[in-house]
């Protein structure tokens, strides 16, 4: 069975969710107020970088199953299905920002309103909110439609992964649905069908229990790789080598292998942001979660680390001096630049008196935005070298994992390297005459 399905906000989560549902026969139009932004969509083009996206989003406005639009009532006439995809950014405190969702609830139930009001609608909060969000669009639809209208509020945590979105969410590991609607799991269950015929499992929870859920699964995931940061610290103040150390661990199945590699720590749209909302939210009803706010703090710390090793190396002399970097995105596959940690070792190395020439695989448009003229840039990972006095590594895109290390020795001004990745054997830098520079190994100086 098919749905007709309206996506409000077209950011990461928006654009392929979507996209994937249109692939699996749905006809869905998705919304978005940036009328330059709905243009290039309904061309073709995708607004972000994520592998295998494009080519979907072609495919399916080519077979009328995908359109894109800026007028919200549009989309509420289209659909049975509408999915609320859209920004909650921290607020100073770390709290989530809720104006966007609250607001577009507010104008689809004005438009339900006075257009529609015999017509049932399902609305799912796909956005990542806190805990009693759904509660809160559920008391605008009744406050203005009235105790009798015909919306039902669920929520539908998205679990994408930037650079693996399209895979994550063609064949999740698990769909985590929240109503107290059986009707509402019963059409929601048959949306996904076409997403777990390989026996992932779909959850129907209690709202409030689907809106921890998201919450709790990244803060988890960042805590796992502030706690390996943090021991990276201490391995090399024993002299221990963390990627040891985490072959040791990652082999027992209570632990797990993935999220354990040490380096300049979590960075992006989520783990941030999410990891901030929670520790907020639990403040306020009186329950701290020290081991979250501990996490979000080893992250911080981590970056300024990898900074700190840079200025402790050159001294005085930093002043003046050039600095190659490699990689800008918080992670390889995507141009998403949010929290990035190149960007904080960037701004604490200009304080320090340094200068940046900058390469990344996708990310150089949406730095340029932010930076400006305060960084210089490159067109190639190599034309970063000349008149470098050391290479930085701040993103594990593939093509920094196997580089032609006689041509960084014969380019950079000095054969220095500090790793915030881990790519590299120490031993094999060592014998070549780097001094390598790295996070929770041996420190080849």
């Amino acid at each position: 069975m098919s749905f007709n399905i309206s996506v409000i906000g077209t950011g990461y989560v928006g654009i392929v969710s979507g996209t994937t549902f249109a692939e699996t026969g749905n006809k869905v139009l998705c919304v978005d107020i940036d009328k330059e932004k709905v243009e290039l969509m309904k061309k073709g083009q995708s607004p972000i970088y994520e592998p295998g996206l494009e080519l979907l989003l072609n495919r399916n406005i080519e077979a009328g199953r995908l359109d894109f639009t800026t007028d919200l009532r549009e989309a509420v006439a289209h659909a049975e299905i509408i999915f609320l995809c859209l920004p909650t950014p921290p607020n100073e405190d770390g709290s989530a920002d809720l104006q966007h969702v609250m607001k577009v609830a507010t104008d689809i139930a004005d438009i339900i309103k006075h257009h529609h009001a015999d017509k049932s609608f399902i609305v799912i909060n796909k956005s990542t909110v806190p805990v009693g969000t759904g509660d809160k669009v559920r008391a605008i639809f009744t406050e203005i439609l009235g105790g009798n209208n015909s919306v039902s509020v669920a929520s539908n945590p998205e679990f994408l992964r930037e650079g693996f979105a399209v895979e994550d969410a063609l064949k999740p590991e698990r769909v985590v649905i929240g109503t107290d609607d059986n009707s509402v799991a019963g059409k929601l269950k048959m949306l996904y069908g076409p997403f777990v015929r390989s026996g992932a499992p779909i959850y129907i929870f209690d709202i409030r229990s689907a809106e921890v859920t998201k919450y709790a699964a990244n803060s988890f995931l960042a805590t796992k790789i502030s706690f390996m940061n943090d021991l990276s610290a201490y391995c090399e103040q024993v002299g221990a080598d963390i990627e040891n150390v985490r072959r040791g661990i990652g082999s027992d199945t209570r632990i797990g292998k993935r999220f354990l590699f040490a380096g300049l720590g979590y960075g992006g749209s989520c783990f941030p942001k999410d990891v901030r909302a929670l520790a907020f939210s639990a403040r306020e009803h009186g329950t701290p979660l020290r081991i979250i706010e501990a996490a979000q703090q080893v992250n911080t710390s981590q970056i300024s680390r990898f900074a700190d090793k840079v200025k402790k190396y050159f001294g005085e002399s930093i002043r003046g001096r050039k600095l190659a970097l490699w990689g800008l995105a918080f992670k390889p596959n995507t141009d998403d630049v949010r929290e990035a940690p190149a960007f904080q070792v960037i701004e604490e190395l200009l304080s320090a008196g340094a200068s940046i020439i900058a390469f990344d695989e996708e990310a150089m448009d949406r730095t340029r935005e932010i930076f400006g003229s305060r960084i210089e840039y490159a067109e190639s990972p190599y034309e970063v070298l000349n008149g470098s006095s050391a290479l930085l590594i701040a993103t594990e895109w593939n093509a920094f994992r196997n580089p032609d290390f006689d041509r960084l020795a014969s380019e950079l001004k000095e054969k220095v390297i500090f790793d915030g990745r881990n790519l590299y054997d120490p031993e094999m830098l060592a014998s070549m005459g780097f001094r390598y520079f790295n996070m929770g190994r041996k420190q080849i100086v």
